[in-house]
């Protein structure tokens, strides 16, 4: 919620003409018939060559049951739509990653409040800590419910979210 209201949204991104061409080439390579689409599975090797692993099939499904029914499989356009959103949404990821880590400065993989309010006195330092307060409890209050049990999941953790008076 808290990203949400701060505009803190994945930004509109365009591929560069080598990465575009890339795309297309991918494209092409997969469509080895030039049937002029990519059926379900041809998809799961693009994703593999641009992205380096293999969709699940929640994945699959929902980008097949996105494409135009009167087709046969995903057309060049949507490919290409959807390989950049998909790139938009990795490099949204790696971008809250490294904010992420660079006020982790103990490496330890969550954020406590102390750490919160380092971070926002280097960032927005006239913000007052009641401000502050109020947005640590929100984000800890939006995490899920698992969060901060693994050492693997970076997050503020819930047994770091400030006691109530």
């Amino acid at each position: 919620m808290f990203f949400s209201q701060a505009g803190a949204r994945p930004r509109m991104w365009e591929a560069s003409p080598s990465e575009h061409k890339k795309w297309v080439e991918v494209f092409k390579a997969c469509d080895e018939e030039n049937k002029g689409y990519l059926s379900r599975e041809d998809f799961k090797v693009a994703v593999v060559m641009l992205f380096g692993y293999k969709p699940s099939k929640i994945e699959a499904d929902a980008v097949m049951s996105s494409v135009d029914p009167n087709t046969s499989g995903i057309l060049l356009k949507e490919f290409l739509d959807i390989v950049r959103k998909k790139k938009e949404a990795q490099l949204y990821r790696n971008e809250i990653r490294h904010i992420f880590t660079a006020f982790d400065r103990h490496y330890r993989g969550y954020l406590t409040l102390e750490d919160f309010k380092k971070a926002f006195k280097q960032v927005a330092p006239k913000l007052s800590e009641r401000i502050i307060l109020e947005v640590f409890s929100t984000v800890v209050k939006n995490l899920p419910a698992n969060a901060g049990d693994t050492d693997s999941s970076p997050g503020l953790g819930r047994s770091h979210m400030p006691r109530s008076n």
